[in-house]
């Protein structure tokens, strides 16, 4: 049975809004009727999510799904790369299987660094011969962030034969080179490398562009480069796409690419340019199969009250209704949690560590960053020697747990939590998801870790008199719950860990969870040690 709605219809790519009538049946549009008049409403494809880790939700996609439709998101971008760093391929279908179990779009790529690199523990390795597995099935569109851009840069044969096989099967590659620049950036993208979600200045994107590059404008939990990037849009309008990266579910309640879009309006911005980068640019450069409202397209679109406001009154994909008013109409679908999890509990005394100078090499933790910076501090060294953490100078110990295996943590020091008392821990630890937990004590890292360790997966956060913990079961990094439950239960950890702990960071979880990813400069750590994300090299904690 044909379907009609009656709209002002904004076509993006002839940059004009008028009064139209849309029919589908089956899922596909079929006639557009221009009109004398039509309601105060307005029709326009719905948002893409140009690149996000689904599993940073904290939620596997059938949920992740529930949450995003009612914010106008019709489709992502998805990089399975952190479950493919616990669990391989078998992750990846894992992604796939579960997100085809609601009439959302998911478009998956070919993780290209399982795991990021050598210097860390992983739970699983994809090589050339699993990217090709991966990139012969046709629900594999892309291959994934390069995030080994020195292994391109200096033409290691593993990489390289990654991206030959991505060319070969004519796919698009996606980039991740934070802060690179010059000759460095002009031939990691002469390398076929497409696209960058990474750039942290106004200077850094613009020269990937002249390279050729498309740059993606993030705005995740962690990690918000829209201020700064923003003005490319009236620039090349043609080559920016919205993306949130890495969303902790919390966030993910309040909005999406949606967000985006009103800020951008209220920065100025024109509305056609913005829904270009919002809705088509995704839509071409990865060659997606989704509507844009034209003849003969899937019946994907979205219903806004004003083209100023945007509030999502009602999205559509193939046809279906899948939000009104704010509210989800996609049902809850059953789950099968999958996961590898293999360290025992531990005690206060395996975060112990002698102190070998009166000087910290700190990790500087940054607000709304996921690159760091290094902080010379002051040791607090123990009559026996023992290097403790000092929540007078902010110097706090941070330490990884290696959870695929039984092995000594390692422990360095950071600075820009803040916390006064306690720990907190997680097991979402970009990207090899080892735990990784920062604390005031060992007693209380130990405790944090234990937690975590318990649940087989999980944050969790521990004060004087209590402890908190949402458990992650699937792959240790996403729950098996109703999304809307988790982003309760999350945001209520947050704000312990806020309140109690006296945590200074905006979004403390994600702001953890980056600290042990070793692509991203100034220092990291990893489950073997403290390190430079500049010179690609261990370094010590002490100076």
């Amino acid at each position: 049975m044909e379907q009609q709605l009656t709209a002002q219809l904004v076509d993006i790519r002839q940059r004009r809004i008028y009064p139209a009538t849309i029919y589908w049946k089956d899922g596909i549009i079929s006639r557009i009727e221009e009109s004398e008049q039509a309601p105060s409403r307005y029709i326009l494809p719905g948002f893409v999510d140009a690149h996000v880790h689904i599993e940073s939700s904290m939620l596997v996609p059938s949920e992740f799904a529930r949450l995003a439709v009612v914010h106008g998101t019709v489709a992502t971008v998805s990089d399975p790369h952190e479950i493919a760093n616990v669990l391989g391929i078998e992750g990846v279908e894992f992604m796939i299987e579960n997100g085809e179990k609601v009439p959302f779009k998911f478009y998956f790529g070919a993780p290209s660094c399982v795991p990021a690199t050598s210097f860390e523990t992983a739970g699983a390795e994809i090589g050339p011969e699993g990217i090709e597995q991966l990139l012969q099935r046709p629900d594999i569109l892309y291959l994934s962030e390069m995030m080994n851009y020195p292994g391109v840069l200096h033409q290691q044969a593993n990489v390289l034969a990654k991206i030959k096989l991505a060319q070969q099967y004519g796919k698009p590659i996606d980039g991740h080179a934070p802060g690179l620049r010059g000759e460095a950036a002009k031939a990691y993208a002469a390398a076929g490398i497409s696209t960058d979600h990474e750039c942290f200045t106004y200077e850094e994107a613009r020269e990937k562009i002249d390279h050729g590059m498309k740059i993606l404008i993030r705005e995740g939990s962690a990690a918000k480069n829209f201020e700064v990037l923003i003005p490319l849009l009236a620039e090349f309008p043609e080559r920016i796409m919205f993306c949130s990266d890495d969303k902790h579910p919390d966030d993910l309640i309040k909005g999406h690419i949606n967000q985006l879009v009103v800020r951008a309006l209220q920065k100025g911005h024109d509305l056609f340019d913005i829904l270009q980068a919002a809705c088509l640019n995704p839509i071409e450069h990865y060659q997606l199969p989704i509507g844009q409202l034209r003849l003969g397209d899937p019946a994907d679109f979205i219903v806004v009250d004003s083209p100023e406001r945007f509030q999502v009154l009602a999205t559509y994909i193939d046809g279906q209704q899948l939000a009104s008013e704010g509210k989800s109409l996609i049902a809850r679908q059953p789950i099968h949690p999958i996961n590898q999890f293999r360290c025992q509990a531990k005690q206060a005394a395996d975060f112990a560590i002698k102190a070998k100078g009166d000087s910290l090499q700190a990790i500087k933790a940054l607000d709304g960053e996921i690159v760091t910076e290094r902080q010379i501090l002051p040791a607090n060294v123990s009559a026996d020697g023992l290097a403790l953490s000092d929540v007078e100078t902010d110097a706090l110990k941070i330490a990884i747990v290696n959870r695929y295996q039984e092995a000594p943590p390692a422990v360095a020091f950071i600075h820009g939590f803040g916390l006064r008392q306690g720990a907190i821990a997680s097991c979402v630890g970009h990207d090899s998801h080892n735990i990784i937990a920062v604390g005031t004590t060992d007693e209380a890292i130990a405790q944090a870790v234990n937690l975590v360790i318990e649940h087989q997966g999980g944050i969790s956060a521990v004060g004087a008199d209590r402890e908190k913990v949402l458990p992650l079961p699937v792959a240790g990094i996403m729950s098996d719950g109703d999304g809307y439950e988790v982003a309760s239960r999350y945001a209520e950890i947050d704000q312990f860990v806020k309140q109690d702990l006296s945590c200074q960071l905006n979004a403390p979880f994600t702001t953890l969870s980056f600290m042990g990813l070793l692509v991203i400069p100034d220092l990291k750590l990893s489950d073997l040690g403290l390190f430079d994300g500049k010179t690609f090299s261990f370094c010590d904690p002490f100076v």
